[in-house]
């Protein structure tokens, strides 16, 4: 099962974001991009399209990209795969993993777009390798 909410954003226009897609790209055969979210989430439906338009353009392989649909429970847990294993108590959030080790996480919102945030978190990494 996907997400609809990360269908990409027909109006998200890479060139103007090349910054923020320059260090998904430099590592794309070695990102894993893991996004938890529903379709009934207003914070998911704001982030996800502009995500899944630059996901799209980074050239990340598409067997590397996973979608989790979540449902949130009477108490306001969240509930669907992986939940537990990666600790997610907020949607929509974003995990990106770099030869299987966590690198940069997004959620639920920042002051800034989810790629740019994410991109800042990539950026770091490298300047500490």
């Amino acid at each position: 099962m996907t997400l609809e909410t990360m269908r990409p954003n027909p109006t998200w226009d890479a060139a103007a974001h090349e910054a923020e897609l320059a260090p998904f790209e430099r590592h794309a055969e070695e990102l894993t991009v893991r996004v938890w979210g529903g379709d009934w989430c207003g914070d998911c439906r704001a982030v996800l399209p502009d995500l899944g338009a630059a996901v799209e353009a980074t050239g990340i392989p598409a067997e590397q990209i996973f979608e989790y649909p979540v449902e949130k429970r009477d108490d306001g847990s969240k509930e669907g795969e992986k939940v537990e294993e990666y600790d997610i108590e907020y949607i929509p959030t974003i995990i990106i993993e770099r030869k299987g080790k966590e690198v940069a996480r997004f959620v639920e919102s920042e002051p800034i777009p989810a790629v740019a945030f994410l991109a800042e978190q990539l950026r770091e990494v490298e300047a500490s390798a």
